[in-house]
């Protein structure tokens, strides 16, 4: 008997892994480009796009990866443990070295959606990021 996956659990299953790559709170993840790096055994660049909505708040997490971020729409409230809370505007950057954990990725607004543009250098076969307690 062939098992069929409903609407729901597909949606689901796909929100779930879009939770594994950036543990927001139903923030939009888009993949948009990753790379093997041949100079660079083992590593990888990979590219995404991050969409919070009014008011969305980003669970601790770490990414394991030379992480940049660059803000293409509203703002956002970037931090990692130890650092300042920074509020970044449309064309404003953001860095988190391996070992940083991202205390905050928020979206400034409580009103309007902000989008960021990912880019990290990170081991080929490791997730984007990872969830921290």
């Amino acid at each position: 008997m062939k098992k069929h996956f409903s609407p729901l659990s597909f949606t689901t299953l796909l929100l779930s892994i879009a939770m594994l790559t950036f543990p927001a709170t139903g923030a939009e993840v888009a993949m948009l480009f990753k790379q093997d790096l041949p100079d660079i055994a083992g590593k990888a660049g990979q590219l995404l796009t991050v969409e919070f909505e009014p008011g969305e708040v980003s669970a601790p997490h770490r990414h394991n990866a030379h992480t940049f971020v660059y803000v293409l729409e509203g703002s956002v409230v970037m931090q990692v443990q130890g650092g300042e809370a920074k509020t970044l505007t449309a064309g404003q950057t953001f860095y988190e070295t391996p070992d940083d954990i991202h205390t905050v990725a928020n979206n400034a607004s409580a009103t309007e959606p902000a989008k960021i543009l990912v880019f990290f250098i990170k081991d080929s076969d490791a997730p984007a990021s990872v969830p921290v307690e």
